[in-house]
């Protein structure tokens, strides 16, 4: 069987093909002009992760803002929905910096959910 995706680790956006023996292992990776490329298939096609970026609610002295965050590394595709309903529920008080942690260990361990404005 193969499956056929595109590079996005740099620009070059290169159109690669994966073909997978009987028990879905990866057997080669063709298309790709650097090694990074392989290294991406290979992740995307047996456990692909995202960078979530989404918004939470601040209260600060001007009322309710919503302020940017994202996870400090990419998390489990298939995660995203639990993630996001994560989110949701959660509200910080002001001040908030650009990298203050919202949330430690969220979704896996190590991976923290970041402040990407200041908020005082």
């Amino acid at each position: 069987m193969k499956k056929e995706l595109t590079c996005v680790v740099c620009p070059a956006g290169c159109r690669m093909t994966a073909e997978f023996d009987d028990t879905g292992k990866i057997i080669s990776v063709t298309g790709n002009t650097c090694p990074r490329g392989k290294t991406y298939a290979e992740s995307e096609l047996t456990n692909p992760v995202r960078t979530l970026t989404s918004t939470v609610a601040a209260k600060s002295k001007d009322g309710c803002v919503m302020i940017p965050v994202k996870t400090s590394k990419p998390i489990p595709k298939g995660a995203m929905l639990e993630a996001m309903e994560i989110i949701r529920g959660l509200t910080v008080t002001a001040p908030v910096k650009v990298g203050d942690v919202i949330s430690a260990d969220f979704i896996e361990e190590g991976t923290n959910l970041i402040a990407c404005k200041t908020v005082l």
